[in-house]
């Protein structure tokens, strides 16, 4: 004797349409297959195995991000470093099932190899920190360790409710600060001597 089942309830009006998760993986047992197979334009990154969809970005966050974009831009054309500086969604694999996209990186000449496959190896991250307590969170600590245990030379967190910039230098498996930058100072690179940038540039063109 079959014992009958019962089916999910049906989306009712009003709610999501659950029954299109049931489609995908449940949380935690995401793959790289799966998350390059994702159809979105949300931004979203693969940690271990979860989705996490990152808020939308503001045009003041955006502002931001494209500033330090033509920052690096300029900087890497008129010191004729070689390389790219590109800015986010680009999905950037760190190791497996660890996908992130930095707001703003740079790859060095010796990394960029064929810009049609995906992206293994950068140099240079910037994360502009969104609101909220969960994104800050993600940026001051998670990817601080995800970035290091990929080997990331350098990163940089740009805070715009603090109005302030740190600069973090790998050191090993972990990073060291090289500086916490405030209104009034320049941050600098150590990754590429001569890049400095006034912290009260970064601002001066957003509406805050």
């Amino acid at each position: 004797m079959s014992i009958a089942t019962e089916a999910p309830p049906r989306s009712a009006k009003g709610t999501p349409a659950w029954e299109v998760a049931l489609l995908f993986p449940e949380q935690g047992g995401w793959t790289e297959s799966d998350y390059f197979a994702l159809d979105t334009n949300r931004l979203v990154e693969l940690n271990n195995g979860f989705l996490e969809v990152l808020p939308m970005p503001t045009f003041f966050h955006q502002e931001i991000v494209l500033f330090w974009y033509r920052q690096l831009y300029a900087f890497l054309a008129a010191w004729g470093y070689g390389g790219r500086a590109c800015v986010a969604p680009v999905p950037i694999r760190l190791w497996q099932d660890k996908i992130r996209e930095p707001d703003v990186f740079y790859i060095s000449k010796n990394h960029l190899g064929d810009p049609k496959k995906r992206i293994e190896k950068i140099d240079l991250a910037m994360e502009v920190v969104s609101e909220g307590s969960e994104d800050r969170k993600r940026d001051y600590e998670k990817k601080k360790v995800d970035y290091a245990g990929a080997g990331i030379p350098e990163y940089w967190i740009v805070d715009p409710a603090e109005k302030k910039i740190t600069v973090l230098v790998l050191e090993g498996d972990a990073y060291r600060e090289h500086g916490v930058f405030c209104p009034g100072m320049k941050a600098t690179s150590v990754l590429l001597p001569g890049f400095e940038v006034c912290v009260d540039d970064c601002w001066a063109g957003s509406a805050s």
